[in-house]
């Protein structure tokens, strides 16, 4: 597949899922409402149409890339529903209920998620070290995406301005990088206006397809570097979602 061709089959299947969930939402509208930041009621549709989206395009361009992407899409999903109520944010959080045998909504994605990462690692790569740094990238760079989903349109600018430069490489990666642009374009004027929003389910996924352009894209030192500044980022979770929250007016 061209680059071209995955930009726009990731934006029109993005826009057909969402005009679709609009139109007969499962459950009816009021399962798909929330509140944002600012007290606004906006709909979810855009995260499993992103999801759909970044799944059907980058899944053609290489089958890891379509695991990656609809697993972190569903764990997602299943935060943002069984989760919604839950206050608690961080791994660290998650992982002391865990340790008080409270098995929350986050630490299924936590878990989920890097396994789903280290499945796609394993088709990507061929040596055991590489698989498994890979599997580190995609995880780490889907949680990275949710960490800056903390304003209108923070999560899709992101991912649209780191993965623009990935669309300049040539074969897969370039072709899995152009998908998930293209999927995050679609959504990206509902979502700064505040009528829709990707939720944990849309951010996961794109960082999950983010994540797993670079995996393809690079070598073993490369890896390794973007697994380095994603777990940092991780560790510094709070800091990072807070330089995401000052690129937009509250």
């Amino acid at each position: 597949m061209s680059r071209r061709l995955c930009l726009g089959l990731a934006a029109a299947s993005t826009r057909a899922v969402l005009t679709a969930l609009r139109s007969r939402p499962p459950g009816g509208p009021d399962r798909w409402r929330r509140e944002n930041h600012a007290g606004r009621t906006v709909d979810l549709y855009a995260g499993p149409a992103v999801t759909a989206g970044a799944v059907l395009a980058a899944g053609r361009a290489h089958p890891g890339a379509g695991v990656a992407v609809l697993a972190a899409g569903a764990c997602g999903a299943y935060d943002d529903v069984a989760g919604a109520g839950d206050p608690r944010r961080g791994v660290s959080v998650h992982l002391a209920a865990l340790r008080e045998g409270e098995v929350t909504t986050g630490a299924v994605k936590l878990f989920g998620i890097s396994a789903a990462g280290l499945v796609a690692g394993a088709l990507l790569k061929e040596r055991t070290v590489d698989k498994v740094l890979a599997g580190v990238v995609i995880a780490g760079a889907a949680h990275f995406v949710n960490l800056v989903d903390v304003r209108p349109g923070t999560a899709a600018g992101t991912v649209i301005a780191l993965g623009a430069p990935g669309m300049v490489r040539g074969g897969v990666a370039g072709d899995v990088a152009a998908s998930v642009v293209g999927a995050s374009v679609a959504v990206l004027p509902g979502d700064l206006g505040e009528r829709t929003m990707i939720g944990d389910s849309g951010a996961h996924a794109l960082g999950a397809a983010l994540g797993t352009a670079v995996a393809i894209g690079n070598g073993r030192l490369g890896l390794l570097a973007h697994a380095g500044a994603l777990v940092a980022a991780a560790a510094y979770g709070e800091r990072i979602s807070e330089v995401a929250r000052s690129l937009k007016p509250r």
